[in-house]
């Protein structure tokens, strides 16, 4: 289908659908309401995740790596058959690779076995996840305040431009931060369900989800007990030492689901994990591959990810928060959104995605400051001014949705390059090796080659003929004469761009 009646098609898709969500709203009928907002918001995350490529940070790692572990789930590897030699404390050209924890690659990998090996069923399950914390928003927005709150709360979840970028690899961290994101929220989920239906087994499920949060981006995923403990504590329900035990229940089925892992690598690749280990502590004393920024980055990437407007109800809820101070529910709120940017606001690396599992948090307060400012105009002369924030409120995330889905960018989103891989590929070479690439990462993704950015000594190449492999180097106009008249190497032209 050409580009533009893609775009065009989701669009007015969209628009209606919005549209629709926001009649039955007013009806009363959250429902399908909330339904609407999620078949939207899927819309919006296939299409943005039609890019038919991979993306250069980070998603083809993860791809790669997820790619490996369809054939070896117990052995993530980045370089499945190294030739060459390589650092086990340099992760971008490691063979055991440790770099991030294994539950999103296991899904990714289990997607690309069920769908093939593609860059769709590559973001699936992040596209169905971020679709599912659609209504995930809603019950939180509706259990903090009200299902108006939970609406609104859901309707910018459902637009947000991050976690739409991120869920289709667009963004550094990519699928990582999105299970992240999707797992602290549904262990939130599961603690309003605890406390609401009195049953062990939503205990349990908080715990099976923090430990899942473990395996996606190890312990920021904590953050959910001091909320669990609040949320437990404003119910009532429950006395204090049957707090303590639910409490105890919860840590035990967390550790349970992800300290497995952790033992188990150890084990199986000690250097790699206690090198990986080492790196997960001094990202917070040293600036690693010079992401950083100043103290207020985070506070500063608020306005590009949420709105310029998004300091105004951060400042109403705290105002709120200091004339009741008691008031257990905002207070659980508070801990998800600021103790995590105090926290990564200290660390010497910085991403902006290191704070994305705050959303759903930030949409309700910013939900509940839309109400309050709708009620408020009721009462005062200048309406108009109410009313221009109200619609700056929702057109500035509108704005960025718009900016990262990119839907009037009409560039090739089926490169050339990707093609030549693919046609590559069905040559079905064994034992062979590409040298001379510039994404080599992407290479091995779209090829069983094993493949190199430069090009070793003549000796090398020569020895690798010899034991019979096929070696390619890719003819980029610089190859020496030398290179070109070795016997077995071959030398073709291959599309880097």
């Amino acid at each position: 289908m050409n580009n533009l009646l893609y775009s065009i098609l989701i669009i007015i898709f969209c628009t209606i659908g919005y549209c629709f969500s926001w009649k039955y709203y007013l009806k009363g009928n959250f429902t399908i309401a909330v339904i609407l907002l999620m078949v939207c918001g899927l819309a919006l995350r296939i299409y943005t995740s039609t890019d038919f490529f991979l993306h250069t940070w980070d998603e083809c790692y993860h791809a790669l790596v997820a790619k490996n572990l369809i054939q070896h789930p117990l052995t993530p590897t980045l370089y499945d058959n190294p030739i060459m030699p390589y650092y086990y404390r340099n992760w971008p050209s490691n063979h055991i690779w440790l770099h991030k924890q294994p539950l999103p690659l296991w899904t990714m990998a289990s997607s690309m076995w069920l769908f093939g090996v593609n860059e769709i069923a590559l973001r699936l399950p992040s596209i169905i996840l971020t679709t599912i914390g659609i209504g995930l928003s809603f019950i939180v927005g509706s259990y903090w305040f009200n299902k108006k709150n939970g609406y609104l709360t859901a309707f910018f979840f459902s637009i947000n431009g991050l976690i739409i970028e991120m869920a289709a690899g667009r963004a550094a961290t990519d699928h990582i931060d999105i299970f992240f994101l999707f797992f602290i929220e549904l262990a939130i989920v599961f603690s309003i369900l605890f406390v609401q239906k009195q049953k062990t087994i939503f205990n349990i499920l908080v715990g099976v989800s923090i430990g899942a949060a473990i395996l996606c981006k190890w312990l920021p995923a904590l953050i959910v007990v001091p909320i669990w403990i609040l949320i437990v504590w404003d119910s009532g329900k429950l006395k204090t030492k049957e707090i303590i035990l639910q409490l105890f229940l919860l840590l035990i089925t967390c550790v349970l689901v992800f300290l497995p892992w952790q033992i188990y690598i150890y084990k199986a690749f000690p250097v790699e994990a206690d090198w990986e280990s080492s790196c997960n502590f001094r990202h917070f004393t040293e600036v690693f591959e010079e992401q950083t920024g100043p103290y207020h980055y985070f506070i500063d990437k608020l306005r590009m990810n949420y709105g310029e407007l998004i300091y105004l109800p951060l400042m109403w809820f705290v105002f709120k928060l200091f004339k009741n101070v008691n008031d257990k529910k905002r207070l659980a709120i508070a801990i998800w959104v600021f103790v995590p940017i105090l926290f990564f606001s200290i660390a010497k690396t910085k991403m902006q995605a290191y704070i994305l599992f705050i959303s759903p948090a930030l949409f309700m307060i910013t939900s509940e400051f839309f109400f309050m400012l709708n009620e408020y105009k009721k009462d005062h002369n200048l309406k108009w001014v109410f009313n221009v924030l109200l619609f700056l409120l929702i057109a500035f995330p509108i704005r960025y949705m718009i900016e990262r889905v990119k839907p009037f960018d009409q560039s090739n989103r089926n490169p050339a390059w990707v093609s030549d891989l693919r046609n590559l590929n069905e040559r079905k070479i064994e034992k062979g090796i590409l040298f001379n690439y510039d994404k080599p990462i992407e290479a091995m993704f779209y090829t069983n080659l094993t493949a190199y950015k430069t090009i070793p000594e003549k000796y090398i190449l020569i020895g690798l003929a010899i034991e019979g492999y096929t070696v390619i180097i890719n003819d980029d106009g610089k190859l020496p004469d030398d290179i070109k008249k070795i016997t077995g190497v071959r030398i073709e032209k291959i599309n880097c761009r």
